[in-house]
């Protein structure tokens, strides 16, 4: 027999379909705001997913990946459940802004508490109430502040299971990054839950390739899971993803016009010009090139920046080869 598994007050029985409202506050008001909770249970005993969006109200192509697993009817599984949330945070999805309405940032403030503040409380029923059921979780985030991220998903290393898993998804890149305190991730790890935190792409905006990479990534770990229907079509995996151990950011040496000239994900070399820094009257023009060999996991769109902003983040190790030279 099945366990009973029991979230929001809501008994989910074996081979039904829910939609969940988690409804814990309400604007001034008093209106009401739903998060809508998504649940795919099987008839058979299997592992339990949780995919989730939004967890930044602005970061829209985290939502558009839980969505189209969602449409295309992904999410219900052959075995096991699977609980989507394409939306987080969705009073930051309501105004476009990354924070919950009290100022708090929703992934800083886990695992919560049941009578601090806003975004504290939300954290500590997301925890409580969904956590203790799920095997494995998949977080969907974009780069923040124009800043466009190469789909990667962050790991770290010292969880092995999680590392596992994060060889199985193959995004483009696999980044090796330790947990930060109070965030979702650091909660998951806490609790011995495999978790895998995908970035591509940056904040409002949808990116068609990085939603794709995410979604074919979720495909290939359900499939080594066996929660995938016979009839789904798994992604082939071109090439295992690019390890990445150490990075650095590249700071703008000048205030201006930004004009980057290379793409993200794009391996550089040593002194390669990636982009230009102008002024508005066509005096300054100074070539940024970069500090040493790596691929560019992130580059900053904003047309303006200021001395110091972060413009590049670029890989440092030696030895890698680009997706393109492993395919030839």
């Amino acid at each position: 027999m099945l366990k009973e598994i029991k979230i929001f007050d809501t008994v989910i029985a074996p081979g039904k379909s829910y939609k969940l409202n988690f409804n814990m506050a309400k604007l001034y008001t008093s209106t009401s705001v739903e998060v809508p909770v998504i649940i795919e249970r099987s008839k058979k005993a299997g592992p339990v997913v949780l995919l989730t969006g939004g967890i930044h109200g602005d970061e829209i192509n985290g939502t558009e990946v839980v969505r189209q697993i969602i449409s295309k009817k992904l999410n219900k599984p052959a075995v096991g459940m699977i609980i989507a949330i394409p939306v987080l945070n969705i009073f930051g999805f309501l105004n476009n802004q990354r924070e919950f309405p009290d100022g708090r940032d929703l992934n800083r403030v886990f695992p919560g508490t049941k009578s601090g503040a806003l975004a504290s409380r939300f954290a500590y029923h997301i925890t409580k109430e969904l956590l203790p059921h799920v095997d494995l979780i998949m977080d969907f985030h974009t780069g923040g502040a124009q800043r466009f991220n190469a789909p990667h998903l962050r790991v770290s290393q010292l969880e092995v299971k999680s590392w596992e898993y994060a060889q199985i998804f193959n995004a483009p890149f696999l980044m090796h990054a330790r947990n930060i305190k109070k965030t979702f991730r650091a909660t998951c790890s806490d609790l011995g839950k495999p978790y895998l935190l995908f970035e591509g792409g940056m904040s409002s905006h949808n990116d068609k390739e990085v939603a794709t990479e995410a979604v074919n990534g979720v495909l290939r770990v359900l499939d080594h899971l066996h929660m995938l229907k016979p009839d789904v079509q798994i992604p082939e995996v071109k090439a295992p993803s690019i390890v990445i151990t150490d990075s650095k950011w590249l700071r703008a040496k000048y205030s201006g016009l930004l004009h980057p000239k290379v793409e993200c994900g794009k391996y550089v070399t040593k002194d390669e010009y990636i982009a230009t820094i102008t002024d508005p009257y066509g005096e300054l023009r100074y070539k940024v090139k970069a500090p040493h060999a790596g691929y560019v996991i992130n580059v900053n769109l904003s047309p303006l920046v200021y001395q110091g902003d972060a413009i590049f983040h670029i890989s440092k190790h030696q030895d890698d080869k680009s997706r393109d030279q492993e395919e030839v």
